[in-house]
């Protein structure tokens, strides 16, 4: 078992499972009848302000990548553990930059470095419930780069019929399956005025929040998969609200 363990950490070991994952998620999504809802109103936000804060839940973030254009740069914040290098290498994949850091480690590099995107015109990606939950929570920091930049922030969340809920995992991932019905949807564009108190942050947040949690639920539920909890972590791994 050590030596399995050992092996699992080998940078050559993460590079496979990563590459593996990557021609996964394009086949899979590539096999997907999918049903688009807002993307053209996120593209266009993105053309009319030079960049954007993309946010998606961590159990929901596999095959969000598929979904980006490539017309111009992306960074995403990524955790610098094996598990989010393992992301790291599947984002590079789809043409993705990736900026190490986390609310414990490298936070405030990783910080300036994602303020320094922005507003050199480039977007950002951050999983606002990363990388160890609460689950479907969203955190303050894209409010932040949005209140100090001007870039509005977009949710992204999809779903896809017949997929396994891994409910091991504390953000309950979904695991797709090839050849099904799918739905990708896409909150409205959400901007923070730079003079917002911190009731008023607090106030965008929960909106936020809110509207990605509903449209997870709603197209999960259209799509016959059951509701999945919010507020899951690693050390509880069950429902908190």
């Amino acid at each position: 078992m050590q030596i399995i363990k050992k092996i699992a950490k080998l940078p050559f070991t993460t590079s496979l499972i990563s590459w593996l994952a990557y021609w996964y998620v394009r086949f899979v999504a590539f096999t997907t009848r999918w049903d688009e809802r807002h993307i053209n109103v996120f593209y266009n936000t993105l053309k009319q302000n030079n960049g954007l804060i993309f946010v998606a839940w961590h159990g929901r973030i596999a095959v969000a990548p598929y979904f980006w254009n490539r017309t111009s740069k992306l960074s995403a914040l990524v955790s610098p553990h094996r598990d989010g290098q393992l992301i790291a290498g599947l984002l590079r994949r789809f043409g993705i930059e990736n900026i190490n850091g986390s609310s414990n480690e490298n936070a405030r590099s990783a910080a300036l470095k994602l303020l320094r995107e922005l507003k050199n015109d480039a977007s950002i990606a951050i999983s606002p419930d990363g990388p160890r939950g609460p689950s479907m929570t969203m955190t303050m920091s894209p409010l932040y780069y949005a209140q100090k930049t001007g870039k509005p922030i977009i949710g992204m969340t999809y779903s896809i019929a017949r997929s396994k809920i891994v409910n091991g995992s504390w953000d309950r991932m979904l695991f797709p399956f090839p050849f099904q019905r799918g739905i990708v949807a896409l909150t409205k564009p959400f901007y923070i005025p730079s003079k917002a108190t911190p009731d008023e942050l607090e106030q965008y947040r929960l909106q936020i929040e809110s509207e990605l949690n509903n449209l997870t639920w709603q197209i999960d539920n259209e799509l016959k998969l059951p509701k999945i909890p919010k507020g899951t972590t690693p050390k509880n791994n069950k429902q908190k609200n």
